[in-house]
């Protein structure tokens, strides 16, 4: 359950010869997810000598290092990722604004109804909270590119499914545990399909195959389904998504 006023206890986790991880929480809390953010930026923007890959995650940061590196950098770490989260730091401004057109409800979105009804709310009500909520890409991953996007009002902390939808289509958005999550491909998920979009967050002919950053805001608007079918031919997978530079 994720709560905004959990206390976070960093920790420093070996992963393997060569890796270092500085876990927040044991759980997805907006604290711990901001803490990430404010801690891959500082790397990002200072590395530890060694430095080979930089993953952030939900709560945790991974770090890749030439293994020589790896006991002396661990600690300065540990202490930096411990003054963070002693702040409780609120998400970093964006730098970008990602704009895509979704269509909710009805096919596009077969699990609107049973969302907004859970919410007490009608679907054009759940689809506008949406639309309108501050949305920022908390993190990439389980698959190449694929956005974890939040956070949504706290009425929308619902569970999953208790069973897995065997398919949904590239392009579903699907939501669970106050975030929405842009599928690139067909895929199976215990998460609720509220809507569709035509933009696909990984294709590897482009030349940059995955364009979504953590830290992105992202703005949902509505548009017909029929529109969104006809963007799905974009041969760029952009699917009439904007991209505005704001610092």
């Amino acid at each position: 359950m994720m709560t905004e006023d959990a206390p976070l206890s960093p920790e420093l986790l070996p992963a393997g010869p060569d890796g270092i991880e500085l876990r927040f929480a044991r759980q997805p809390e907006p604290a711990a997810m901001a803490a990430v953010q404010v801690l891959a930026a500082e790397i990002a923007a200072a590395p530890p000598a060694g430095l080979r890959e930089l993953v952030p995650g939900l709560v945790s940061v991974l770090l890749r290092l030439d293994p020589a590196s790896v006991a002396a950098v661990g600690p300065g770490l540990l202490a930096r990722a411990r003054a963070i989260a002693a702040t409780r730091p609120a998400l970093p401004a964006p730098t970008r604004r990602w704009t895509i057109p979704a269509a909710f409800g009805g096919a596009e979105g077969p699990d609107l109804a049973a969302v907004a009804a859970r919410l007490g709310q009608s679907e054009a009500a759940a689809a506008a909270q949406i639309c309108a909520a501050e949305l920022r890409v908390l993190t990439i991953g389980f698959a190449p590119g694929q956005p974890y996007i939040g956070l949504l009002p706290e009425a929308w902390n619902l569970p999953r499914l208790p069973e897995l939808t065997p398919s949904v289509p590239a392009g579903a958005l699907v939501v669970a545990v106050r975030q929405l999550v842009l599928f690139g491909a067909a895929s199976a998920t215990g998460w609720r399909q509220v809507a569709q979009v035509a933009f696909r967050p990984f294709r590897p002919e482009r030349a940059e195959p995955m364009p979504l950053r953590a830290g992105d805001a992202i703005r949902f608007v509505p548009a017909p389904a029929e529109q969104i079918a006809a963007l799905a031919g974009d041969p760029q997978g952009l699917g009439g998504a904007r991209l505005e530079v704001l610092t």
